[in-house]
């Protein structure tokens, strides 16, 4: 039996996420890019892309240094890899760690058309079990895709998909 969705959370959140980048000083908008915010574009939800699922962590977690948009480098562990199905295709990913959690950057097959060309982000969440919940509808751009002055992680070519991840937030326009 398929596990109804809690679409007034997303609601929720997206609504929450629009105020602080419309009000708040610490949004990652310009102040021009403020005045003419309407809200982020978003996917519709998607349960097919809330994902509970294994990790096989990994034996040996290595440091890597994560490249940014503005050529500096940020510090991960390769922490584990999650397999899971895409529309019946295949698809696997790497999870990394450091002193905030977990975090999973990636690139799907709609980079430059209906998402960020750089990649999105996701931060999965521990389950009692040992697995991880993994929401794509929570993806997100990373800040540096609504204006140059911030430097972002770029996903590492191991989470490269040639899925099409259509959940989350889509491509800003500025």
């Amino acid at each position: 039996m398929e596990r109804l969705y809690d679409v007034d959370n997303l609601t929720a959140f997206r609504a929450s996420k629009d105020e602080f980048f419309s009000e708040h000083p610490q949004s990652p908008l310009t102040y021009e890019q403020r005045k003419a915010f309407r809200g982020l574009a978003y996917f519709p939800p998607n349960p097919a892309l809330v994902l509970e699922v294994d990790v096989e962590v990994f034996s040996e977690q290595t440091e890597i240094e994560m490249q940014t948009t503005t050529g500096d480098v940020q510090f991960f562990m390769r922490w584990g890899k999650i397999q899971f199905e895409v529309d019946g295709q295949p698809a696997a990913l790497t999870i990394y760690s450091n002193q905030h959690g977990y975090f999973l950057p990636f690139v799907d097959a709609l980079a430059g058309h209906e998402t960020y060309p750089a990649g999105r982000y996701l931060e999965p969440e521990p389950l009692p079990d040992g697995r991880l919940l993994v929401d794509f509808n929570y993806a997100y751009n990373p800040y540096c895709a609504y204006n140059d002055r911030w430097s972002c992680p770029l996903p590492p070519a191991e989470n490269r998909l040639r899925v099409p991840i259509r959940a989350g937030e889509k491509l800003f326009h500025r």
